[in-house]
């Protein structure tokens, strides 16, 4: 590849021996990608409402088990813990 400054162009030579030119600037109508930061600029919102819905689920969940663990007696928590399949 290579640039040609007088018409303002990049020439490729192709592995079939052809040339192929493309002008070496982008289109303002050009329909880029979308990125982490366009993502976030537009939709922030979306997330923040998810992030907290998602967090007061798993802090609801943590109550909820510290409260269980709470009410059980030490014989009971010794039983859960020995029939538990990971230890």
């Amino acid at each position: 590849m290579r640039f040609d400054r007088a018409n303002d162009r990049i020439v490729a030579l192709l592995d079939d021996g052809s040339v192929d030119s493309a002008p070496n600037m982008i289109s303002p109508l050009l329909q880029m990608p979308e990125t982490f930061r366009s993502i976030l600029r537009s939709d922030w919102k979306l997330l923040l409402v998810v992030a907290s819905a998602m967090l007061a689920v798993g802090a609801l969940a943590m109550v909820l088990s510290f409260g269980m663990i709470g009410s059980m007696s030490d014989q009971q928590l010794r039983d859960l813990a020995l029939s538990y399949t990971s230890y």
